[in-house]
């Protein structure tokens, strides 16, 4: 009985340590975007801030678009505790209508992959009179 007594009481313990430990935390600004209406032909780029409200630095280890219409710019470098960074979304808007992308941001933050979404209507611009 003080086997099992000791050895459950090990588990709680060895489980509450592992719930504290320190880690990596994104913190957004935003997470979503909306450019509107845009003019078909120009790329247009959001920026998203963050700040690491963890007590690790933050690696970021790959952000990537949904597709390759999205380029995606984001910090190489381990972000300090209490730092920020920012990831810059670049959409191409080659194709006339609405647009919904998504950004995906892989890390060693706290709570996994993260997603970062961009929205908005390409138009055509009118043609110019001759």
């Amino acid at each position: 009985m003080k086997r099992i007594l000791f050895f459950g009481s090990l588990v709680v313990l060895l489980a509450s340590v592992a719930m504290v430990a320190p880690s990596a935390l994104f913190t957004w600004n935003k997470s979503t975007h909306d450019f509107g209406k845009i003019a078909q032909g120009k790329p247009v780029t959001a920026d998203f801030t963050f700040k690491n409200k963890g007590e690790l630095p933050l690696i970021i280890n790959r952000a990537q678009g949904s597709c390759g219409c999205t380029g995606v710019d984001y910090p190489k470098a381990a972000i300090a505790p209490g730092q920020s960074g920012t990831i810059k979304a670049t959409f191409n808007a080659a194709s006339a209508g609405a647009f919904n992308k998504t950004v995906t941001v892989e890390s060693n933050a706290e709570g996994g992959a993260q997603t970062l979404y961009i929205k908005g209507e390409v138009v055509k611009e009118p043609a110019s009179a001759q």
